[in-house]
């Protein structure tokens, strides 16, 4: 996550520049001067701490001095560090600060090409030599950090370094970069250090950085349900028996049956690489590879071998099997070797992802963290187009898929497929998706489809701020004691069930939160909602109408049972109807409290 930090108008109109352009990029903005940031902050100092500490990396437009005493009480490890750079505000400079090894220098050269200034980096790898050794470009892995130091100072010094390369000599041009001495080249005196590039498992000699190119894939079969840490213990025993790095591994592959198997899942996190699946047409494809041919797995998968033909699928045409299938009880493991760096993504496909997000009432400030993370990885965002829209900065980026009101079903079956398809979607409702929202319908769907693509995706369910919360929170502690929710709709309850449940909800004397209680078409359920709770309760009853909560042209209204009146409610409101409990407590500014007690008042008076 990147923050772009603001803290004067000057620096605005480029801020919201940075923030379209960078992915994941937020505006933090200083409330007293800027008014419609995505977040704002009263205190420069202690926001910049917080964004440091949780690890966000910062983008500041401001004086480098304000970011530096900001944060020099937090500075301890430069290895742990996020990146933090600093903008002038015409955009004319760009310093990294801190983290130029950890993307800083990076970030700060595109916001310079941006911007239409310089990036001012300062770390003498990559002023003098063009590279850093402890930061390599993607697909490399450096196995001891620890060593770049001395084999950069090394270098800069002018000293006699060594490169040898054992691993994807084609993808090392990024490393000629720097003045090494070429493995059995003509030395002017002893090499002091030297760089590896290997996807062997050797232990590193003293004063030699060993870096890991990502050239090996593993492919995994399995039985459903196999335990993690047997899985685990054959990917483990493959590479000790080989003499392979973990750190090589570009990725952990299998056959989309497979998808949404814990124990892969597990061991891809676990060694740090991503998990792709392939389909059993693509695996049929290997083998004449193979080094052997299953009739069992054939049988119940469509293609002769998974291990081996996964690893190949993944490692490409030329690569080679270094390690033939291996068995364990339940799974086997083989692995591939190509001659070229490989992007663990870029063959085979992700278990999809559908997260089902509640976004609060409408503005930013009532989203969760949960919520935002979720659609700030998504790919693609599915939701009615006004939900969408309310997303701002946050939906930028990503593929949106709007639809009409009413279009509930069609938008959950295009959620679905999208995510069975691979992609990372997040299922965009107001409130909280699970109360009166999406989320039901997608776990009714993948039950009744029986669609296998839908039954692998991976489900994630994230609360939400509902309506009948925000309410409460505007209102005071209205649901302070026992309470519950009704939905007014017909459309897809029957109304003498509804009526039953209004019935019961007066009989129990609940606080009672009223969803949908109108529509354009719906006029009457209200009124009838009312005269049912006024046979149990009294006519002052305390009622609240809330509409457009979180959004422009909120309105909170106090009233009575009584006095009710369908006409002053809309398809934008939910009613809050109180307990014969409830209070109403007069405000010094003509305002007024509601709240339910829950039974202190007799705790309160045995103790005076």
């Amino acid at each position: 996550m990147i923050a772009v930090v603001v803290i004067g108008a000057g620096g605005l109109t480029l801020a919201r520049r940075l923030v379209a352009e960078l992915s994941d990029a937020r505006l933090h903005g200083y409330a007293p001067r800027i008014a419609d940031a995505d977040i704002g902050f009263d205190d420069v100092a202690a926001h910049l701490r917080e964004l440091f500490a949780r690890g966000d990396s910062i983008v500041a437009l401001c004086a480098a001095g304000i970011v530096i005493r900001s944060l020099a009480p937090l500075l301890a490890d430069k290895r742990t560090e996020p990146p933090v750079v600093v903008v002038a505000e015409n955009g004319s400079v760009t310093i990294p600060l801190l983290g130029g090894h950890h993307g800083a220098n990076d970030l700060a050269r595109r916001i310079a090409a941006l911007a239409g200034g310089s990036a001012a980096v300062t770390t003498a790898g990559d002023v003098q030599l063009g590279l850093a050794l402890d930061d390599p470009p993607p697909g490399w892995r450096v196995a001891n950090p620890d060593a770049a130091k001395a084999v950069t100072a090394a270098l800069l010094a002018g000293d006699e370094v060594e490169l040898l390369i054992g691993a994807a000599e084609a993808d090392c041009d990024w490393l000629r970069k720097a003045p090494f001495t070429c493995g059995g080249g003509t030395r002017t005196r002893p090499c002091v250090a030297a760089v590896l590039v290997t996807d062997s498992a050797a232990a590193p000699e003293r004063g030699t950085l060993v870096l890991h190119p990502a050239t090996l894939a593993v492919g995994i079969g399995c039985e459903r349900g196999t335990d993690v840490a047997e899985v685990s213990d054959l990917v483990r025993r493959c590479l000790a028996d080989a003499n392979l790095a973990a750190g090589a591994i570009a990725g952990i592959y299998s056959i989309s049956l497979k998808a949404a198997e814990p124990a892969i899942h597990a061991v891809a996190a676990e060694l740090g690489a991503p998990a792709r699946f392939f389909d059993a047409e693509t695996l049929l494809a290997e083998t004449p590879r193979l080094s052997e041919r299953s009739e069992i797995v054939f049988r119940e998968t469509g293609c002769w071998g998974v291990a081996e033909g996964a690893a190949l699928a993944a490692a490409g045409p030329d690569a080679t099997l270094v390690v033939s299938k291996q068995r364990s009880p339940r799974a086997t493991c083989a692995i591939a070797r190509s001659p070229r760096v490989m992007d663990g993504t870029s063959r085979g496909r992700p278990r999809g992802r559908l997260a089902i997000v509640g976004i609060g009432p409408g503005h930013a400030g009532g989203r969760t963290a949960e919520a935002e993370a979720a659609i700030r990885v998504a790919t693609d965002l599915v939701g009615y187009h006004l939900y969408l829209d309310l997303l701002g900065a946050l939906a930028a980026g990503k593929t949106r898929h709007a639809f009409e009101l009413g279009a509930e079903e069609a938008r959950v079956r295009a959620a679905l497929a999208l995510a069975g398809a691979g992609r990372r979607v997040a299922l965009v409702s107001s409130g909280d998706a699970g109360i009166y929202a999406m989320g039901s319908l997608v776990f009714e769907l993948i039950e009744r489809s029986g669609d296998p693509d839908w039954a692998r995706v991976e489900v994630v369910c994230l609360p939400g701020v509902s309506a009948m919360q925000a309410a409460a929170a505007r209102l005071g502690a209205p649901l302070g004691h026992d309470f519950c929710a009704v939905s007014l709709s017909d459309l897809l309850t029957p109304w003498p069930v509804i009526e039953q449940r209004l019935r019961a909800a007066a009989a129990g004397d609940f606080v009672v939160a009223l969803y949908n209680p109108v529509s354009q078409r719906r006029r009457t359920q209200l009124a009838a909602a009312r005269d049912i709770l006024l046979q149990a309760r009294c006519g002052n009853t305390p009622v609240a109408i809330a509409r457009n909560l979180g959004r422009g042209g909120e309105q909170l209204r106090l009233t009575t049972l009584t006095a009710l009146d369908p006409a002053d409610v809309d398809m934008l409101s939910i009613v809050l109807v109180g307990s014969s409990s409830t209070r109403r407590v007069e405000r010094p500014d003509g305002g007024a409290w509601l709240y339910t007690p829950r039974g202190y008042d007799r705790k309160l008076d045995a103790a005076s």
